[in-house]
């Protein structure tokens, strides 16, 4: 949609618009000239994250339905609590992940994580490492959910997806029963790329 067919008082709904297109083309905005005008997000990791993370499960949404897939995003994890103090819910945090795969003709699971980080760091013995809090985040979003009565849950692998920031990245290890894999994505690549890429991420995981 043309910015000409929008009036004066329409500029939430330009903003929309224009960042759902970007969402769909799985492009990034950008301080170059474009097509497509925004305001200024601050600059911003969260906005960017949250534009990263629609983007994933938009594309898995639309790929995947089709093909049997129930595509979640967005999905809160319950913690198998046996007990508890008064006061433990006001503090206690909820886990919440970016989108969850669920496949229930071949039994599959798988959740995802998106960051808008470099994959991994500097370690203390070596050039780098994963970021290990990221780590027990994934295992925490599936040890927490095994023998809950979900014979999906108790064989989930767990797939965390960054943009790439100066090299690629395709690690997988199993962890107690559960795939965890860590892949980039190339956001400089052109769509089609950077779609093909995230398909490669699910089709390996599986």
């Amino acid at each position: 949609m043309s910015a000409d067919r929008f009036g004066r008082h329409d500029a939430d709904d330009q903003f929309m618009v224009a960042a759902a297109k970007l969402a769909y083309d799985l492009a990034l905005p950008t301080e170059s000239a474009g097509g497509n005008v925004l305001a200024m997000p601050g600059r911003e990791e969260a906005w960017v994250r949250r534009l990263f993370e629609r983007a994933v499960g938009g594309l898995y949404a639309v790929v995947l339905s089709p093909l049997g897939w129930h595509v979640r995003c967005g999905a809160t994890l319950q913690w198998q609590i046996s007990s508890k103090t008064e006061g433990i819910d006001d503090i206690l945090p909820a886990m919440r992940t970016d989108v969850v795969l669920d496949h229930g003709g071949s039994g599959r699971r798988i959740v995802i994580d998106t960051k808008f980080t470099s994959i991994v760091t500097a370690g203390w013995y070596r050039e780098q490492s994963l970021r290990s809090g990221y780590i027990y985040q994934m295992y925490a979003y599936l040890r927490s959910q095994v023998g809950c009565g979900d014979p999906l849950a108790d064989s989930a692998s767990g797939l965390m997806v960054h943009p790439s920031v100066g090299t690629m990245i395709d690690e997988t290890v199993v962890i107690q029963g559960h795939p965890l894999r860590f892949a980039t994505v190339d956001l400089a690549a052109k769509p089609a790329d950077i779609r093909a890429q995230l398909l490669r991420c699910f089709e390996v995981s599986c």
